[in-house]
């Protein structure tokens, strides 16, 4: 993966055949009993998923685009990958500009700082001069609005208040390219208001914004494209209004093929040991779809279900109503 600050670009972001895979060979905690089990049994090949696989897509400047798709579909995976964060295990990266993160809540805090003291640490993570923190620092707390708390250790704040602090100072440094993940919708109405127009400020001056978000109206009311991300792979990529109603589509199609199963079990017509299987089949996703302006060509192959645990219970996205 490359960032590029000095030499100009007509695009943010290029992704060439981006994957990542994880070994699964430590994901559990080993206990004696799975210690002689896998003498007894030993384990072959590699076991491994993809969490991404193939993502191949451009950003512009001045584009907001929105990451949507069920859980376990890759999304946070694709922002650490935007961030520099984690190294993709195939495929290129380029990033053409100053990226300034928030990926959770307490993103490169120090829990025994007050919020200044935050600022500045947060400032010197980002490679901004300190002098230039210093100018912005007020700005920034009139900005989080948190009070008196501004000045107290961080572990006394609120996850509202941690959010208006990382939110407010990753928006103040200025950045060409701002991740942004699940933040947005802790805090108050009146903080939401703000960061609305704090992000359209940033799109104004003709720079790349990528939100992951679960609440449909996020992606709809401030991305100008979004792209539908299942089992790590894209599935549609075009306007944010068509790829999130193929999204409430595809997930009420899930909820209802499980709840036909579950009722199937309770009345015997189907063995509990058959549940995963018949999930899989019947929710296993499609090619990857036209939407209107995307561009996209139908008939992409997907690959075998994973990432996402069978038989889960998927939250539904928000704003999207039950029958």
């Amino acid at each position: 993966m490359g960032q590029d600050t000095t030499r100009p670009r007509d695009y943010a972001i290029e992704a060439r055949g981006v994957g990542v895979r994880y070994s699964l060979r430590f994901t559990k905690k080993t206990s004696i009993r799975r210690t002689f089990a896998r003498l007894l049994h030993p384990e072959r090949g590699e076991r491994s998923f993809w969490a991404l696989r193939e993502l191949s897509f451009r950003l512009d400047p001045g584009e907001s685009l929105g990451v949507i798709g069920p859980n376990g579909a890759g999304k946070s995976t694709l922002l650490q990958v935007l961030a520099g964060i984690i190294q993709p295990s195939e495929g290129v990266v380029e990033v053409h500009g100053h990226v300034s993160t928030l990926l959770h809540l307490q993103a490169g805090f120090d829990q025994d700082l007050s919020g200044r003291g935050n600022i500045h640490l947060a400032g010197a993570l980002l490679g901004i001069d300190h002098r230039l923190m210093e100018e912005r620092e007020e700005s920034i707390v009139e900005f989080a609005d948190i009070g008196a708390f501004i000045d107290a250790p961080l572990r006394t704040y609120s996850s509202g208040m941690r959010a208006k602090l990382g939110f407010s100072i990753a928006t103040a440094v200025d950045p060409d390219i701002l991740l942004l993940d699940e933040v947005l919708q802790t805090g108050d109405e009146a903080f939401r208001e703000k960061s609305q127009q704090r992000i359209r400020e940033v799109l104004t001056a003709a720079k790349a914004v990528v939100l992951v978000s679960h609440d449909m109206s996020w992606i709809t009311d401030f991305c100008n494209r979004a792209i539908l991300l299942e089992k790590g792979r894209i599935v549609a990529d075009g306007p944010p209004e068509e790829v999130v109603a193929l999204h409430v589509e595809k997930s009420e199609n899930r909820r209802s093929v499980r709840r036909a199963v579950m009722e199937d079990m309770r009345t015997g017509k189907v063995a509990p040991k058959r549940r995963r299987s018949i999930i899989e089949a019947a929710t296993k996703g499609p090619s990857r779809v036209e939407v209107a302006g995307s561009g996209e060509v139908a008939g992409t192959s997907e690959a075998p279900p994973q990432g996402e645990t069978a038989g889960a219970s998927e939250a539904p996205p928000r704003g999207e109503s039950h029958p």
